[in-house]
């Protein structure tokens, strides 16, 4: 393989950067939009996302919150109409949240502008591109998890 132009390599790095940036304001727009804050926005993107029901206290963790705050996170985003208690289908003596479809589809329409947008950049790569992308994505996704896992 060829060795790489610096000036491609800078443009990339300089990209990735600016997408995560871009991240950080779509939660804080989506966050304007529903008139929540950032970290409850945060908070129902993991219940939504999240493969196994989650807890206060596995929410908590998850955001770098104490489990009294996630405690309080949780009623807010429940007397908001965010989020519903119930109990965990393996122990009956835990409590589970989960979003509820109301707040599915606020994110939705929210988000929905930039989906479509998104879908349009996408749908304007050739299948060679597009798995490219995909995999550098995911290459970047894992290697930003890593860093930011608090177990490691």
């Amino acid at each position: 393989m060829d060795e790489r132009d610096p000036d491609i390599a800078m443009d990339i790095s300089r990209s990735l950067r600016d997408l995560l940036q871009a991240g950080r304001g779509v939660q804080a727009t989506l966050a304007r939009r529903l008139g929540v804050g950032v970290t409850d926005v945060e908070a129902v993107s993991h219940l939504v996302e999240s493969a196994e029901p989650l807890g206060t206290v596995e929410l908590g963790n998850r955001l770098g919150i104490r489990s009294a705050s996630a405690t309080v996170l949780a009623d807010r985003l429940e007397a908001a109409g965010h989020l519903r208690r119930h109990s965990h289908p393996g122990d009956r003596r835990r409590v589970v949240l989960r979003p509820t479809d109301s707040a599915r589809a606020e994110v939705r329409a929210a988000l929905g502008p930039l989906l479509v947008a998104l879908g349009g950049i996408v749908a304007d790569l050739d299948d060679e591109q597009a798995v490219v992308v995909r995999d550098f994505l995911r290459d970047a996704t894992r290697a930003i998890g890593e860093f930011t896992d608090p177990t490691g």
